[in-house]
């Protein structure tokens, strides 16, 4: 848990989207797009068993709870859907040989509301990380 709280110590909401879109632009790449996004998704999930584990508190809560409880995670979601989903109809119209010229000012649009909402999601959370007290009780 110590390094946990090491970790968020010096992160702030710039670092926070920075570490997103890392997450999120690859899984614009056709096909790779949507292993990539279950890998992050596998990888948030043992993220949030190791903290429920760590504190007795979020022993009840389910981990989707928490996700979907929170503004900037709703908001990850929908980022992370929107690249996926663009990942699988790429290689859908490959498939099928449609041509995807047309889809590039889509794709263009769909990265410009991913950066958007992976932007306010970074503030978002970096504001509720600094609304934690930090002298909680241990229990």
């Amino acid at each position: 848990m110590e390094e946990f709280e090491s970790l968020i110590a010096d992160i702030d909401a710039v670092g926070i989207f920075t570490h997103n879109i890392l997450l999120a632009l690859p899984m614009f790449i056709p096909g790779f797009g949507i292993a990539w996004g279950a890998f992050a998704a596998f990888s948030t999930g043992m993220a949030f068993s190791v903290l429920q584990d760590a504190n007795p508190m979020l022993e009840n809560i389910p981990s989707l709870t928490i996700l979907f409880m929170s503004p900037f995670g709703l908001m990850e979601i929908a980022a992370y859907s929107i690249a996926m989903s663009r990942s699988y109809m790429i290689v859908h119209k490959m498939i099928k040989r449609i041509s995807i010229r047309s889809d590039f000012r889509v794709i263009g649009l769909e990265v410009a509301i991913l950066i958007g909402l992976l932007l306010a999601g970074g503030f978002i959370e970096y504001y509720f990380i600094q609304s934690i007290p930090t002298d909680m009780p241990k229990i």
